[in-house]
């Protein structure tokens, strides 16, 4: 009797864990495809679904450090050390979202690649409504009120402006640059309201890594229908640098961020709004040399900005800070 109530109780608490994690794989699922669309923020879906404090306590804990006591792992100090770090660093959160969020990425990045291809106007429309309509949820946190906070909104407007100007005129896709973007890209985990796609279309990189990550996809896929190992190497060399520079960024650029937000936050949201608001140059010039704006690019636009002020509704209430 007593040995089938154990037996029942774990059970449960083996099923009660599975949903736990599935819980987790799903909120990153949905961050990952926030973050794949530029305008709405994968740090936005952290706060709605409640696990926003919980990342950033997981990524501010990760520590190189703990390289040296995982090349050390004969010992038995060393093996407890890299333990404690990794829960510390919450690694299993930390991996079951990864996870999630690259479920969606690969998961969008086809459809979205044939969009932009396909129907440029309106796909850039789109882009357009849901980067306008981010800027404008952001604005009521802008303060313009000294010399100092509208000269950073000057030069945010500006620097955006110019960057998505070289990018419609084109741009390097060297690995040096990719590596960039991918370091920019990850900040948008810290910033509600700030997507990883808008950040990768200010340098003008999101179209490439989308076609870059579908070839990648591809050429595994093809392996099992006997498809070439050269392929996928020659696929590799963006994904990796994508993937390095977003690895340092978590290092870097997101702990700067962090500081920012902690110390100046109204003078780092109004160069965020800033940036926003000189991003639209390459949206717009998109829309403006692939048909111009028709009625179905208007609809694709109202569509994007509707999407945002719906997600800004849902978080209302929740604090960014």
């Amino acid at each position: 009797m007593v040995s089938g109530s154990v037996d029942s109780f774990r059970e449960r608490q083996s099923v009660d864990s599975f949903r736990e994690w599935l819980a987790i794989y799903l909120k990153g699922f949905f961050m990952g495809s926030a973050d794949t669309v530029p305008g709405v923020s994968g740090g936005t879906i952290a706060l709605i679904t409640g696990i926003y404090e919980r990342l950033i306590a997981a990524l501010t804990a990760i520590d190189l450090r703990t390289l040296r006591d995982v090349v050390r792992v004969h010992d038995p100090e060393s093996r407890r050390a890299v333990r404690s770090q990794l829960v510390r660093m919450d690694i299993v959160f930390l991996l079951t979202l990864g996870v999630g969020m690259m479920t969606a990425v690969v998961s969008l990045s086809h459809a979205l690649e044939r969009a932009v291809d396909a129907y440029p106007a309106p796909t850039y429309a789109f882009f357009f409504g849901l980067i306008g309509a981010s800027a404008v949820v952001l604005y009521e946190q802008v303060d313009l009120t000294t010399s100092g906070r509208v000269a950073v909104a000057v030069a945010g407007v500006g620097l955006a402006a110019a960057v998505t100007g070289r990018a419609s005129a084109g741009v390097s896709h060297a690995l040096p640059v990719i590596l960039l973007a991918g370091a920019l890209a990850v900040c948008a985990m810290i910033l509600p309201g700030v997507s990883g796609a808008f950040l990768l279309i200010l340098v003008g990189q999101y179209e490439y890594m989308l076609g870059a990550l579908n070839r990648f996809t591809d050429a595994l896929a093809d392996l099992a229908d006997g498809g070439s190992v050269a392929a996928v190497v020659d696929a590799v060399p963006p994904v990796a640098a994508f993937m390095a520079g977003a690895f340092a960024g978590l290092l870097t650029l997101a702990r700067v961020i962090d500081w920012a937000l902690s110390n100046y936050r109204a003078a780092t949201l109004t160069f965020l709004v800033s940036l926003m608001v000189g991003g639209l140059r390459l949206p717009a010039e998109r829309v403006v040399s692939n048909g111009g704006v028709t009625v179905l690019a208007v609809v694709a636009a109202v569509a994007g900005g509707l999407l945002v002020l719906a997600v800004d509704h849902l978080t209302d209430d929740l604090e960014y800070a």
